[in-house]
């Protein structure tokens, strides 16, 4: 990076040695970190603030850290510390590139074997523990503290919003036009993929909206069958949601919560409904994002350039989104409102703490979490819009509003010229903005894991596990391939040479090939290699590793089955309308064959890469 910003590093590579030999990983993956930060904070502001990061000495005679101070000084003025006027495009990705790149790695479970962890250690689970309890009790707080004209307001906001979706979908509860599907994740009572299929445990709660004999068999001459084996529970005997950590930094895990399998059932019954009604809107189709990231990553690129869009980032963002919120919106929709809070869990099991009763809507994990944090954000941003204004917004307002307010997830971008009012507004709410991550200041701009600045891409290659030291070590085999070759397209090529010596003497096979190749391999603008050609087909093969994982085997057969099958069926085979049974059967069996969904399936146990001859393309 020294050599790409005309300068010199020789110092700064002594520190980094010096201080992570005394002060190990955290150095890399903490105090650097926090020193990147920072540097984004001051590209924002516009000026240095030595005080920012105090773990590194501010030089004498100058107004900028001594570390990193040949690349500092080409972007900020040398003694003022103010952002230079054309600052050095090269120099920012090199601070970023240089303080970021371990902010998300994972720790070493044994030195010995090289692989990386997926285990939280057990101080900072409790830690995570007890902020999510101290979230709850703001939550709780937040909705007794609420004035009822700011509830008021809200509800009249997400109507102007919400009201043909949510008409939309209250019509598709009320004429029994769900139909159940199964996540992909694990369940908190610790059903196997094909085994929630099985499903025979109903909550009666969801029994008015969601009847099991719609739900958990294919049709009604299962009606019987399903009687001698299905259990009602209580709501007191209901399986609260699992509530886990998983490894987000070496600073702070991420909490989820597992949901039992009869809600997730449910759930996402309701979510293929919301998200069909949203890609039916004109306008919440631009608005909200439940899957594509890239339109928030080109709106910040754009308020990089102009200046004239703000990015706001959210702590703690789904656990904060009260019930009582998402009540308000739904209140003028009774189907769909029963249908929401039937399938919502109403308390949740924390390691320390034990079963608690939840204020929040739902942490991650809830297949309704995201999109209703999706709905109330904007609808609070439309507010904050509105009071900035000072006036009543209408649906033509919001035309001139599309492409200029934008959320996905935590991620939300508004005008900048109303960003403190929805700033405020959020707050109000009981929502925290992390004043670390949001810009609209300066020209930095950060969305849905891209950053900007001045509308060039500053985006970084981060590391993510330690490097493997042998190749059984898959995991780490694989994420060390990834990491080379992010770091090969975005100029980082000493990187990538050294990566390459370093894997080649660890896999001994280590080709040229193209992006799209199933081998573990060099990516090269000058393209792929090969050895021979297919004796069949007279294609290009190489010889190299290659992944391979298999769904754990799960086996499903009998009325699971079949109901599973008839799952499958797509949205748009429903709509041919065919007139003949014998026709859905054979086009279900014809989507349905060319897999062992009914023999395997689920999340792979284990991952290996074996040796073999592969196409290169």
């Amino acid at each position: 990076m020294a050599v790409r910003c005309c300068t010199s590093a020789t110092r700064d590579i002594n520190t980094v040695v010096s201080r992570s030999e005394h002060e190990g990983l955290s150095f890399l993956a903490i105090t650097l970190a926090d020193f990147g930060k920072a540097i984004q904070k001051w590209l924002d502001q516009g000026h240095v603030v030595p005080s920012d990061c105090p773990a590194f000495k501010r030089g004498t005679r100058t107004g900028l850290p001594s570390f990193l101070k040949g690349f500092l000084e080409r972007v900020f003025d040398l003694h003022s510390g103010v952002l230079l006027s054309e600052p050095d495009i090269e120099a920012i990705f090199a601070l970023r590139q240089l303080t970021l790149m371990f902010s998300k790695i994972a720790l070493p479970s044994d030195p010995r074997e090289g692989t990386t962890s997926r285990v939280v250690s057990p101080a900072r689970e409790r830690r995570a523990m007890s902020e999510y309890i101290q979230c709850e009790r703001e939550v709780k707080e937040s909705d007794s503290l609420l004035d009822t004209q700011y509830l008021t307001d809200f509800k009249r906001i997400s109507d102007l919003l919400f009201s043909e979706l949510f008409s939309k979908v209250d019509r598709d509860v009320y004429w029994g036009r769900l139909k159940g599907k199964h996540g992909p994740g694990a369940v908190a009572d610790k059903l196997t993929s094909n085994g929630k299929w099985r499903l025979r445990s109903w909550p009666t709660r969801l029994e008015r909206v969601f009847p099991a004999q719609e739900f958990l068999i294919p049709n009604c001459h299962f009606r019987d069958d399903l009687g001698k084996e299905l259990v009602f529970t209580e709501p007191g005997a209901e399986t609260p949601v699992r509530v886990i950590t998983v490894p987000k930094t070496l600073k702070t895990p991420r909490i989820i919560a597992i949901e039992p399998t009869a809600m997730q059932f449910a759930q996402q019954s309701l979510l293929a409904a919301i998200r069909s009604a949203i890609d039916e809107d004109g306008f919440l189709r631009h608005a909200i994002g439940l899957d594509d990231q890239v339109p928030n990553q080109d709106m910040a690129r754009a308020g990089s350039l102009s200046g004239d869009l703000a990015t706001l980032d959210l702590s703690e963002a789904s656990d904060r989104v009260s019930n009582q919120h998402v009540r308000a919106m739904l209140e003028d929709y009774p189907h769909l409102l029963e249908a929401v809070q039937s399938s919502r869990s109403r308390k949740a099991d924390v390691p320390g703490h034990g079963v608690i009763r939840l204020a929040k809507f739902a942490s991650m994990g809830s297949a309704l979490c995201f999109p209703f944090e999706d709905m109330v954000f904007l609808t609070l941003c439309l507010l904050g819009i509105e009071r900035e204004l000072s006036t009543t917004l209408n649906r033509r307002d919001l035309q001139g509003l599309r492409g200029k307010v934008r959320v996905f997830g935590d991620d939300i971008i508004v005008p900048r010229d109303d960003v403190l009012s929805v700033v405020n507004e959020l707050s109000t709410f009981g929502y925290k903005v992390n004043v670390s991550k949001s810009f609209w200041t300066g020209r930095f701009r950060e969305s849905c894991g891209k950053e900007y600045f001045n509308g060039h891409d500053v985006s970084i290659v981060k590391v993510r596990s330690v490097l493997p030291t042998r190749r059984q070590d898959a995991d780490g085999v694989i994420k060390a391939v990834a990491f080379r070759n992010h770091a090969y397209w975005h100029g980082l090529w000493p990187t990538a040479r050294w990566m390459d010596d370093y894997l080649r003497r660890i896999l001994g096979f280590f080709p040229n090939v193209a992006p799209t190749s199933p081998l573990l391999g060099r990516e090269s603008v000058l393209g792929y290699q090969f050895q021979r050609l297919h004796p069949n087909f007279h294609s290009p093969l190489t010889k190299g590793y290659f992944v391979e994982a298999k769904p754990p085997r799960d086996s499903l057969d009998g009325v699971g089955a079949l109901l599973k099958c008839l799952n499958m069926v797509t949205p748009a085979l429903e709509n041919k309308h065919l007139e003949h049974t014998s026709a859905v059967n054979s086009m279900v069996i014809a989507e349905s064959s060319d897999n062992e969904h009914l023999e395997r399936t689920g999340r792979p146990k284990r991952v290996d890469i074996k040796l073999g001859w592969r196409s290169p393309f």
